[in-house]
């Protein structure tokens, strides 16, 4: 069976009758009334090696969805009303040093970083609604933290295990967010007619790669004692070593000047609730979102 066609039939399975699943933009009629389109589409980042492959295929599960959902709005006989489209912190430039300028949602991309690439031509091609009337969305995902895929399980499980580890001199930024307020944003996005261009999505409160991995090995009664030494990293990794070794230190100013009101500010809170859920949850989890952080 094509990996589409499993998908396909997972998802109908997931979500029932009442939502139509289509397993191509094609099979929507150009007389189908859409009032918002959220597009979270993407291959998972980190992983295997960034070969030429690799990028291709990442470029091609993100550009070429977004090209695909600007091409069905332009056939509509009318244009949604909204656009809002994944995109990521990654946009920005990458630095091993939280002390960093805070970055908002006007400070410009790295050019020649493939992360910042990627985020780019990603928003690159989502503005082209802007023509057709659309208001676009641009957010920009911390890392998400949420059960049911992302980070957080695998990051989850090490730190249950005694083996969370700070990740070379972990004074790296660690944008996060969790689940709830990425899923909150996004409604929140598309509820709100005077919010638009890029968003951060990322919780108020900044912490280090090093403040994170102890916090979440705490919520755990657990110590982060182990340390991986950086430079091993960027040799056996290469590029990608940055979605791990270096990060941007991000704020949600637009979240927070549109008033969205984040129901996880602090890390130590949210990574409490989510220790929690992973006992007493008896119910399935909302599926993360977010990939990893680009």
């Amino acid at each position: 069976m094509p990996p589409w066609e499993m998908g396909v039939r997972m998802a109908r399975a997931s979500f029932g009758p009442s939502v139509w699943v289509v397993d191509t933009l094609d099979a929507i009629p150009s007389e189908t009334t859409i009032d918002a389109v959220v597009n979270l589409a993407g291959a998972r980042v980190l992983g295997m090696p960034w070969t030429a492959a690799r990028r291709r295929q990442l470029l091609a599960s993100r550009v070429d969805t977004t090209v695909a959902v600007v091409s069905l709005m332009r056939r509509l006989h009318k244009a949604p009303r909204v656009l809002v489209s994944a995109s990521a912190v990654g946009f920005y430039r990458a630095s091993p040093n939280a002390s960093m300028e805070p970055l908002d949602e006007t400070a410009p991309p790295r050019p020649g970083e493939f992360q910042s690439d990627l985020c780019a031509a990603i928003e690159h091609e989502a503005r082209r609604a802007e023509a057709l009337g659309v208001r676009v969305v641009r957010m920009r995902f911390g890392v998400v933290l949420g059960h049911g895929g992302g980070a957080y399980p695998m990051q989850a499980l090490a730190a249950r295990l005694g083996l969370g580890a700070v990740l070379g001199h972990g004074r790296q930024p660690a944008p996060w967010v969790h689940l709830a307020d990425a899923v909150g944003l996004v409604r929140f996005a598309m509820a709100h007619p005077h919010l638009q261009g890029p968003v951060n999505v990322v919780a108020p409160e900044a912490v280090t790669q090093a403040t994170f991995v102890r916090a979440l090995a705490a919520s755990f009664g657990r110590r982060a004692w182990l340390r991986m030494p950086g430079l091993p990293m960027r040799v056996v990794l290469g590029e990608m070593s940055t979605l791990l070794l270096d990060g941007q230190n991000a704020v949600p100013t637009a979240a927070l000047g549109h008033g969205y009101p984040f129901v996880h500010s602090q890390l130590g809170g949210a990574l409490a609730v989510l220790a929690r859920a992973k006992v007493t949850r008896s119910a399935p989890a909302l599926q993360n979102i977010g990939q990893n952080r680009l």
